[in-house]
């Protein structure tokens, strides 16, 4: 899951001396970092490292992100005139570090682990860009969203035209992968969902010809409308059993998922009995991709995610055969 080379002491020691854009802007040492929870855990893929607000500095967006706050934008997004001023740029000449990274990752990796290149959901990006910092009851969007609709549509179409753009380059660099993080959707009803985000999520997701990975928090309402809107696995979060977010998913799809980032801070014991839970509701079905609902906890402990990754492995061939 993203955010997993946060809890190694040696990605601490990098942070020390360098932020997250600035890590972003040298792709071998944001190659380093992807890597650095891949060679730990010999996990089956590598998550690349960067930041959903990463894109928008291209589009002329000042973002700063504020330690144990999170992004925080300098002019928010509010009317017609902000959203004209934004750019739609070319990847190749806005984040060419990025996928630099993405080429050097897949390099360092076995052809047996993939690459998943991500990008945030236009709803979530455009919650932090109106807002003009992390909210949970996105009261300024939904104001905007029925009070002028016009604006709204006009910024996630941009939001959705960039990040196609974004995705797309990275599949070009050698991302096998892309998943699409709507971090905060959960925060709209499904009525909501359809009318503002459905239409450009779905453009992300069409946007590639790889294997796409359609996540959110909170989504339990929503994850028929998510399947709608595209996506090979939809991903789910802790909050909802796994078989039962399958069936609403739909056959067809792959569910990505889902234990709590939580139990990972437990006694071995619960791990182990919470994540043979999981794997038992996934029955052993082909496209359960195991993982965790959410981003891993910065104390996590490293030596549990590599016997969490080696449990999940032994289990799974063992079912298998």
């Amino acid at each position: 899951m993203r955010q997993a080379g946060r809890s190694l002491p040696e990605y601490r020691e990098l942070r020390k001396r360098h932020g997250l854009f600035d890590i972003v802007a040298e792709p071998e040492l944001c190659a380093e970092v992807t890597l650095q929870p891949v060679r730990r855990h010999d996990v089956d893929a590598a998550v690349m490292f960067t930041d959903i607000m990463f894109p928008v500095l291209g589009m002329g967006v000042d973002v700063e992100l504020v330690e144990n706050v999170g992004p925080v934008i300098q002019r928010p997004v509010r009317s017609a005139a902000d959203v004209e001023r934004l750019r739609v740029p070319d990847p190749e000449e806005s984040v060419p570090t990025i996928l630099e990274a993405v080429r050097l990752v897949r390099a360092g990796l076995r052809d047996d682990q993939a690459v998943i290149g991500f990008c945030g959901g236009p709803f979530t990006v455009a919650g932090y860009l109106v807002e003009g910092k992390p909210s949970r009851e996105f009261a300024t969007v939904k104001a905007l969203m029925y009070r002028d609709g016009a604006t709204w549509h006009a910024l996630m179409q941009k939001l959705a035209d960039t990040f196609a753009r974004y995705v797309a380059a990275k599949v070009r660099a050698g991302a096998d992968v892309i998943q699409v993080f709507d971090s905060w959707v959960g925060a709209l009803s499904p009525s909501d969902y359809e009318e503002f985000v459905a239409p450009y999520s779905a453009h992300v997701l069409a946007a590639v010809d790889v294997p796409t990975i359609h996540f959110g928090t909170g989504t339990a309402t929503l994850l028929q409308e998510m399947a709608e809107a595209g996506g090979d696995v939809i991903g789910l979060d802790w909050r909802i059993p796994l078989d039962r977010g399958w069936a609403e998913v739909g056959g067809d799809r792959g569910v990505q998922g889902n234990l709590d980032p939580a139990v990972l801070l437990a006694p071995w014991e619960r791990i182990e009995t919470e994540t043979r839970g999981i794997l038992d509701r996934a029955g052993g079905r082909p496209g359960h991709v195991f993982n965790l609902g959410h981003g891993v906890p910065p104390e996590t402990d490293p030596a549990v995610l590599r016997q969490l990754t080696e449990f999940v492995h032994e289990a799974t061939v063992e079912a298998r055969v």
